[in-house]
């Protein structure tokens, strides 16, 4: 998986390519911990992830828990598999998907 993050003032963006998987989703949760001070907008931009697995859902709520104290988290891009995880896993009424 592929790691991408863009900064834009307080806004904080990352572009995930790939898998979000056990095995990637150590690299994400790193990466939000080292990025997300100070940040009052977390936006994912999922428009190339492939798969999430319940290890990259963990990494969502605790990034989504996090913003909820400092400000707003948005996903986008999703494909119709990955909505369809976050449909069946309740996280699509945590998240804010667009």
């Amino acid at each position: 998986m592929n790691i991408n993050k863009k900064t834009d003032g307080n806004a904080l963006t990352i572009e995930l390519e790939g898998r979000l998987d056990t095995t990637t989703a150590p690299a994400l949760e790193t990466a939000v911990k080292d990025s997300i001070d100070g940040v009052a907008k977390l936006v994912f931009d999922f428009s190339k992830l492939e798969y999430i697995s319940s290890a990259g859902l963990r990494v969502l709520l605790f990034a989504q828990r996090t913003m909820n104290k400092q400000g707003e988290m948005i996903v986008t891009g999703c494909s119709e598999d990955i909505l369809e995880i976050f449909e069946v896993t309740g996280f699509s009424d945590i998240l804010t998907v667009k």
